[in-house]
């Protein structure tokens, strides 16, 4: 009886240990409690120390976790295995997620520092009346290059990047929509279009483009350009930025043809736990004084009007990373194009860095 006893309690015990071990693993792969606050971003894209402050005011234990492409991102919540309170998607990806009602509607009452964002950043397509994202950072898509290595040339519209001089010197940024989406602007075509004549136009003039092209990478591309190892690059206005910052001999423009206008939002996704926290984080961010410490450590354009007054009169004042309203009223949002085309995007762009090889 006493060994049946002891074999009961040691059951017992097992079981509590089980539970206390399942609860930290859920905790560490993202789920969240009223304490705790799971952050779906990209990567390095928030000032670290802005989430320490935010955990030493709020009390809330923030988990931050990173993705590298919106697709990844979405997946990854659609599947549901892992609880996350916010994340950061793009316009066409926040359309993809309300269509597939994979977002909570924003409770603006619980945001008071939502009064400091340009009006011209709210209201957009992809989300009228901001009803499930709010804004985080903002930029454009265009050509950084180094002059000096190229004897002085500059660079105003998208056709000057298959000039044959430029051999084995553009490095690209490796995104179907990217990529594609200056193909078609190349030829006047919206970033957008899904009329398949000038798709194939597009993909064809590309595979022109192939004898200039040095490599299609990711973050890497950052470090190639800042250290000199091509000369032109087609990269996010935020990356332009921070090669800038450590080459000034790189310049950076938004070709004349148009390009996009891109936006990266705060959403709380459906299968939030801590939708309060998430307020409460997303209301921090909104701070003037927080955005501007973020815009200034990430390298991107906030959206954030007041935060203006507290950034270096050299950054608020580059009207390459913060055009006027005349540029950016030019440029284009990208849409979602819906499954079957993005796929198509995809192959066309699958097709392309086969056609270099």
């Amino acid at each position: 009886m006493n060994q049946l006893l002891r074999m009961l309690v040691l059951v017992l015990i097992l079981g509590f240990a089980l539970m206390y071990g399942a609860s930290a693993l859920n905790s560490s792969e993202g789920y969240s409690g009223a304490n705790t606050l799971t952050i779906y971003n990209w990567g390095d894209y928030i000032d670290p120390d802005l989430v320490t402050e935010f955990e030493r005011e709020s009390g809330i234990k923030v988990i931050y976790q990173t993705f590298d492409s919106n697709e990844a991102m979405m997946t990854k919540i659609e599947q549901g295995g892992t609880t996350f309170d916010i994340s950061v998607p793009s316009e066409y990806a926040i359309s993809k997620m309300k269509e597939e009602k994979l977002l909570l509607p924003i409770d603006k009452s619980k945001l008071p520092n939502l009064k400091y964002v340009n009006p011209r950043f709210m209201n957009l397509s992809f989300d009228p009346d901001n009803e499930y994202s709010i804004p985080y950072f903002w930029g454009t898509v265009g050509i950084i290059y180094n002059a000096d290595m190229l004897g002085g040339r500059t660079f105003k519209s998208w056709n000057d990047l298959w000039d044959p001089s430029l051999r084995n010197q553009i490095l690209l940024v490796d995104g179907a929509r990217e990529v594609i989406g200056f193909g078609l602007n190349s030829l006047h075509y919206s970033l957008n279009d899904t009329n398949e004549a000038h798709l194939q136009q597009a993909k064809a003039k590309l595979n022109e483009l192939t004898p200039n092209v040095k490599a299609i990478v990711g973050d890497e591309i950052k470090m190639l350009l800042a250290n000199e190892e091509a000369a032109v690059g087609v990269v996010w206005s935020g990356d332009a930025s921070e090669i800038m910052d450590a080459n000034d001999k790189l310049d950076y423009v938004v070709p004349e043809e148009g390009s996009n206008l891109w936006f990266d939002n705060m959403v709380i996704p459906k299968t939030a736990r801590n939708i309060d926290g998430a307020h409460e984080f997303i209301n921090f961010m909104l701070d003037p004084k927080h955005a501007a410490q973020n815009a200034e450590y990430v390298g991107y354009s906030t959206p954030n009007e007041k935060a203006m007054d507290y950034l270096p009169a050299d950054i608020s004042g580059d009207k390459r990373f913060y055009p006027d309203p005349e540029l950016t009223s030019k440029l284009e949002v990208y849409r979602n194009l819906g499954k079957k085309m993005l796929a198509h995007y995809n192959e066309l762009f699958l097709e392309f860095k086969m056609h270099r090889k």
